[in-house]
């Protein structure tokens, strides 16, 4: 493949259209350009302008929507094509094309990726994992990691790109199994723009977004998206969805050589979320139980996040960025559940099946600082030019989890099992005569107030990393990452069942490496070989205080200071192959991540086990994205991955040993995407996406799975067109799961209730640009 010579200045021509370095190629390409040049220069880049009127995405390639030639992150100094690791980038008009909005939906469409489930303490907003590994923590927005786990929509969103394998040199702690980063829409002062959308559709379908870029000046530009957006959960009303959000964004050329950007971000969701249905433990199928959400249930997160970015270029090889962010979340939910077994043999009724309802809640409050320093140096060393990017990042992360207090102010309509053999004061969803009731979602009527703190966390986190990017021969580069984390920890946990206050309070440092090859066979493809590491630490995750099994802290306080980190290594081989006049990327990689000295904990155990298990995925990935032909364009991606649990301290519910050899907990071992787009005529476009996802198992993450419990494989099917009416306005349809197919997400580990997929859905939108 073709090298750029000079990758600094490239990313810099190629940036300008979002970056602080508005008005930056013309110092990098010299000082010696005439006046006669510049102008040339401006009629080019306005013809350029004129061909992206729909789509303003400037890391895509040009002429191929759906594919992304370099990443929205600077520290990936290559185009992705050069670049030795698997990184899926899902592109503004792919998104669009899709149909699909809330990040979740998004992400678990594409392959090696599923969601995982929470109770109480960790079910906050979006659960994702990657490769077999949890990622909720993994969330970055503009190469800074994203404060709260809270639910995100894609409204201000110009890519989504997802880093498959540990890169903890970029990522820092966690990214076990990768990380996600989303690249915001910046303003530009090379254009102005006005773009509304409003749509309509079934279960009640609502959507208005609004997208403007005001170049103020040619050293100036606002940028303002704005989104309102509700539907009901098609076929399961009354839970519901509604999106609010508002993006600001600002940049401005102070000098030829210093330029600021600014944003601010908000978003209120509001959801009245289903949990779905169960699975029946005697046959490990999934039960069809009507919506049984109550009017009181919530789940609502509230981002507010400021960022201020500065950029400063001291000569054509040397620059400096600096970004400060702050940002807090205030997340809650109070759902509700279903339990399946029989009445007591006191009820009036008899001891017999039926379904009664549970709680689950729990509220949240983030405050995230983070300031991320970044130097970026091209140098010529031994006659080869490296690209150096030292780095320097602080963080401070505080979240305070808590409770509701509640009480069901209508009166128990039967009488189930308690805990330790008494009787329990229940509501159940079935009466005598085996019968759904009336009016379920009015069964309860709670009355809820938000209750007192229970996990107090906070950690502050200095890093360091230095990169460097060079070529060894004409056909031979590598990529080489050094990163250490400091960090200092605590975490006060309250049990309001002892009515006792823990601190847990050590701190550690981490290492990290990432080296990478890359070897261009011809000018259109290369091999590649990578291997990376990360690390993570006892108590990582944030949402679950005391809770060792799912990423809470594990032993006592008086023992943590014995944990070493959860340590994961990488080994990948691939290929990349850049076809149809760049127009087209088909990859391939075969992988495996170890992830060792893993903590371990049965149920919500907070002691736990120190760094006792250990597991490996396998796989294949494989994936094809841009345009096949002028007129066909597609984003393709499957993976073939094998989990195995080697070394673990768990016990089953009967307190029996686990035995290794097992697969993970909410992994697919086969997953698959496809989406195709065709342009019939100019005016005319259509296509659709195929989603498919093999059966996952129930249990906690890094533990052996629940075999005997699960949610069966399938596939989705979506449909979508386009017409456009002229430059300025265009209507698109898209029908969401087309065959009504009936399918299941993922499931609890105690098969308590299990995600329903969306059913049949359809929309319409109107596009109207000036």
């Amino acid at each position: 493949m073709k090298k750029d010579k000079n990758p600094l200045s490239m990313r810099n021509r190629t940036l300008t259209h979002t970056t602080l370095a508005i008005g930056l190629p013309s110092l990098i390409l010299g000082s010696a350009v005439n006046a006669q040049e510049e102008d040339d220069a401006v009629v080019l880049d306005t013809l350029e302008i004129e061909e992206r009127t729909i789509d303003t995405n400037p890391y895509s390639q040009k002429g191929a929507p759906y594919k992304a030639r370099i990443s929205g992150d600077d520290r990936h100094t290559r185009e992705l094509a050069e670049t030795p690791q698997t990184i899926t980038v899902l592109t503004q008009a792919q998104i669009q094309d899709s149909g699909k909005t809330d990040l979740k939906d998004i992400l678990n469409a594409q392959p090696g990726i599923s969601l995982g489930t929470g109770e109480n303490g960790n079910a906050f907003g979006d659960r994702y994992v990657i490769r077999g590994h949890e990622a909720r923590s993994d969330v970055f927005v503009d190469g800074m990691r994203d404060p709260g786990m809270t639910t995100r929509e894609s409204f201000a969103v110009e890519q989504i790109e997802i880093t498959k394998g540990p890169s903890s040199t970029f990522a820092g702690r966690g990214s076990t199994g990768g990380a996600i980063n989303a690249i915001t829409k910046q303003a530009s002062t090379e254009y102005n723009f006005n773009k509304v959308n409003a749509g309509a559709g079934t279960d009640d379908y609502r959507r208005i977004t609004a997208d403007s870029n005001f170049a103020l000046s040619d050293s100036a530009a606002l940028r303002a998206n704005i989104l309102h957006a509700y539907e009901e959960v098609p076929d399961r009303g009354p839970a519901d969805r509604e999106r609010n959000g508002i993006a600001l964004a600002a940049a401005f050329q102070v000098t030829d050589r210093f330029g600021i950007n600014a944003d601010l971000y908000y978003l209120d969701a509001q959801d009245k979320p289903d949990l779905g249905s169960y699975i029946d433990r005697d046959s490990g199928q999934v039960v069809d139980v009507p919506v049984y959400v109550q009017d009181e249930d919530f789940l609502e997160s509230e981002v507010k996040t400021a960022t201020l970015s500065a950029k400063y270029l001291f000569s054509d090889n040397l620059r400096f960025e600096n970004s400060v962010r702050y940002g807090t979340t205030d997340n809650g939910y109070f759902v509700t559940g279903t339990r399946a077994g029989n009445r007591d043999a006191s009820d009036p009724a008899g001891a017999i099946p039926t379904i009664s309802l549970s709680s689950h809640q729990g509220w949240q409050e983030v405050d995230y600082f983070a300031d991320q320093a970044n130097l970026f140096w091209t140098t010529d060393i031994g006659g080869s030019e490296h690209e150096f990017i030292l780095s320097f990042e602080y963080t401070s992360h505080e979240v305070l989890n808590g409770v509701y207090d509640s009480e069901a102010t209508n009166p128990s309509n039967c009488v189930t099992p308690g805990r330790g053999g008494g009787v329990s004061e229940s509501y159940c969803i079935i009466d005598a005569s085996g019968n759904y009731i009336s009016n379920i979602s009015g069964l309860l009527n709670r009355s809820i107030t938000k209750g007192s703190w229970d996990s107090d966390y906070d950690i502050e986190t200095i890093s360091l990393a230095v990169m460097d990017t060079f070529n060894i021969t004409e056909s031979l580069s590598a990529f080489l990452g050094l990163r250490v984390d400091s960090f200092d920890y605590t975490n006060t946990v309250y049990s309001a069942f002892t009515d006792t206050t823990s601190v847990f309070d050590y701190s550690d440092d981490l290492y990290n490496y990432h080296a990478g090859l890359v070897y261009d066979i011809n000018t259109l493809g290369n091999v590649y070989f990578t291997y990376s590491t990360s690390s993570n630490i006892n108590g990582g995750e944030s949402d679950v205080g005391g809770a060792c099994g799912y990423g809470g802290i594990c032993g006592e306080p008086e023992t943590i200071g014995r944990s070493k980190p959860e340590q994961t290594e990488n080994i990948e081989l691939g290929t990349k192959w850049n076809l149809m006049g760049d127009r087209l990327l088909a990859t391939a990689a075969v992988f495996q991540i170890t992830k060792d000295d893993v903590m371990e904990g049965l149920d919500y155990e907070t002691t736990g086990t120190l760094n006792t298990g250990k597991n490996r995925v396998e796989g294949v990935e494989l994936s094809l994205t841009g345009n096949i032909t002028r007129q066909l364009s597609t984003q393709f991606g499957a993976a073939l991955m094998k989990a195995e649990v080697l070394e673990t301290a768990s016990v089953d519910f009967n307190g029996d040993p686990v035995q290794t050899g097992g697969t993970l907990a909410n992994f697919a071992e086969k997953s698959a995407f496809l989406q195709l787009r065709y342009q019939l005529t100019p005016a005319f476009a259509f296509g659709g996406t195929a989603t498919y996802s093999s059966e996952i198992y129930t249990g906690q993450p890094d533990s052996p799975a629940n075999e005997d419990w699960g949610v069966p494989s399938y596939t989705v099917l979506d449909l979508f067109a386009q017409y456009q009416f002229n430059e300025q306005l265009s209507l698109r349809a898209n029908i969401g799961n087309v065959t009504d197919k009936d399918y299941y997400l993922t499931a609890y580990r105690s098969g308590a209730f299990t995600y329903i997929g969306d059913a049949r859905n359809a929309q319409l939108s109107v596009s109207y640009e000036f």
